[in-house]
């Protein structure tokens, strides 16, 4: 029987008979190599989904099988990705009651790993452009212990496979990714891979509240404040619906481009160093 925590501003569903407390002992994960002590790293995978009923299936069990934990956090679905998470007893599960952007449910992802002791958080998508054969790669890096952000580029590397990218993604994210490097010296190729391994203690430094798409803009604004390492790593460039919309106002390339630029001069602006988090009463339950 699965456990059931609602919070009132969303639900985490536990699958599987195990409290929250012994499933994040399953996520103990110890790697090395010859003449290398072991390394205990606590890996989470966590995947933002909405509506991915035609993906959710095969990309779960790809993910699965490299064995480390998974959150999926469901940004208020309204097709049969609900229905399908539940074939999945392994998983976690935070369940927005409306859709509330991608860039809440890192935020909650974050949060969730924070207050239930993971070292690194994996964020991949599930709509089949990030591949999950590259998650040992990101956990290799992890481990070595010289980035706090290993940060996924599809463009650091032309590798076998790659698709084109829409001409308009592909403008804003080299036009925002030459600011961030102007402006922060952050030496980016990729501004806006959702393909990342995340520090956990790097992450509680940060304020994140850009719920939506220009969470990156607030995201590399707050690393370079802080100084946070970051190290890109080369994944592939796979578009499988180019026509896949942001929705509202964002569909509009120009409107979209206007929107990230007024986040990330706002953030450049009034970036406030934060508290660390209290996680003495955890919202995900410990």
């Amino acid at each position: 029987m699965g456990a059931k925590i609602d919070s009132g501003c969303f639900t985490l569903i536990i699958h599987g008979d195990s409290s929250l407390r012994n499933a994040s002992k399953a996520g103990l994960r110890f790697t090395g190599s010859e003449g290398k002590g072991l390394v205990c790293m606590r890996v989470l995978i966590a995947i933002p989904v909405f509506n991915e009923e035609r993906y959710v299936r095969q990309v779960m069990s790809r993910i699965l099988s490299f064995g480390h934990d998974v959150l999926v956090i469901d940004d208020g679905s309204t097709d049969g990705t609900p229905a399908l998470l539940n074939e999945f007893e392994s998983i976690s599960v935070i369940r927005h009651p409306e859709n509330r952007g991608y860039g809440q449910s890192l935020i909650d992802a974050f949060a969730y790993a924070s207050c239930n002791g993971y070292d690194w958080t994996i964020t991949i998508d599930c709509d089949e452009q990030h591949e999950p054969e590259h998650i040992p790669t990101f956990v290799e890096y992890a481990r070595r212990d010289d980035a706090d952000i290993v940060s996924g580029s599809r463009y650091l590397t032309e590798l076998p496979g790659n698709t084109g990218a829409p001409s308009d993604r592909r403008r804003i994210n080299m036009q925002i990714t030459d600011l961030l490097n102007e402006r922060l010296g952050l030496g980016l190729t990729d501004s806006f891979c959702g393909f990342k391994a995340y520090r956990t203690s790097a992450m509680d430094r940060l304020c994140l509240t850009i719920p939506g798409y220009a969470f990156p803009l607030q995201f590399w604004v707050q690393v370079a404040r802080l100084g946070l390492r970051t190290v890109e790593i080369p994944v592939p460039l796979i578009y499988h619906d180019p026509n896949r919309h942001f929705g509202g106002m964002l569909d509009d390339p120009d409107a979209r481009l206007k929107h990230y630029l007024e986040v990330f001069e706002n953030e450049m602006e009034n970036f406030q160093p934060c508290d660390q988090p209290d996680w003495s009463a955890c919202p995900f339950g410990s």
